[in-house]
């Protein structure tokens, strides 16, 4: 369905998906194809987030793109695939007419795991990057700035050897305050591709603690989490404050990946439109 990111003017926006558990497709389906006529121009399609098994993210793409005839974006992890299996995902999502991949490490499988699985990892993200491209595919990467480590420039590094490897655009972890959107713009602006800003709308004062304690890569600020916890509604706070976040990555980034928590695809319309 083309490159989505050969028009740089084009603010992008995409809605990351989530596979479900199991060989049935049809609830999620219905779902996107419900939302399928809001202003967005693609969905990116997580492969089993957080190390937990979930459809074929390939198969899931192609059906998907099916149904809603939008494009699909397909992460492709380095965890779960050696070399001769990634090279056969890579073309099979070409032929299936899946033009755009974001090459990703792959969440570490839980060390308390009832059945632990073990991590693949002969290919690096990099070695990645250069094999989706030679395979034809419009290739993103994923910025991890890592707060609770202060990793921003650390990863901003890694970043211009990501584009060096053929990375033509950037996908943020969610971002919840103007400060740090400035602070990743400053990064990564030298390296002269799409940055595209991770928006994850809140639902509750317990899911933004848990992001921001119990999820690596995610910070919510203090102020946002007490504003959660004050609040008569919850989940109007959260989606207001995914609407400014929108606002601010229209006058910053080249898009935004709006990421629906536990499928609720129900709250996108109060965000993006107006």
């Amino acid at each position: 369905m083309g490159n989505l990111f050969s028009n740089n003017s084009e603010f992008i926006i995409t809605i990351e998906v989530v596979p479900p558990k199991g060989n049935d497709p049809k609830i999620v389906l219905e779902k996107l194809c419900s939302i399928a006529d809001l202003p967005f121009h693609a969905f990116s399609v997580a492969s089993n987030p957080v190390a937990k098994p979930k459809m074929s993210a390939m198969v899931f793409t192609h059906l998907i793109q099916k149904a809603t005839q939008k494009p699909g974006i397909l992460h492709c992890t380095i965890r779960d695939h050696n070399r001769l299996g990634m090279q056969s995902e890579l073309w099979g999502a070409k032929a299936l007419g899946i033009d755009t991949v974001i090459a990703v490490t792959g969440d570490p499988s839980a060390s308390k795991a009832e059945e632990k699985t073990s991590t693949v990892g002969d290919l690096t993200v990099f070695q990645l990057i250069k094999m989706a491209g030679d395979s034809g595919l419009c290739t993103g990467a994923v910025l991890d700035f890592r707060p609770e480590v202060d990793g921003l420039a650390y990863e901003a590094k890694r970043l211009e050897k990501k584009v060096t490897s053929g990375c033509g655009f950037i996908v943020t972890q969610p971002v919840y305050d103007e400060q740090t959107a400035k602070d990743i713009q400053a990064a990564t602006k030298h390296l002269k591709v799409p940055v595209i800003m991770g928006i994850l709308p809140l639902l509750s004062y317990k899911h933004a603690v848990f992001l921001h304690d119990k999820v690596d890569g995610i910070a919510v600020p203090e102020p946002l989490r007490q504003r959660m916890k004050n609040t008569d509604d919850p989940l109007k706070e959260g989606i207001s404050q995914a609407r400014q976040m929108l606002k601010l990555a229209r006058k910053m980034y080249s898009g935004a990946c709006v990421m629906p928590p536990f499928d609720r695809f129900d709250i996108l319309t109060d965000i993006l439109v107006d």
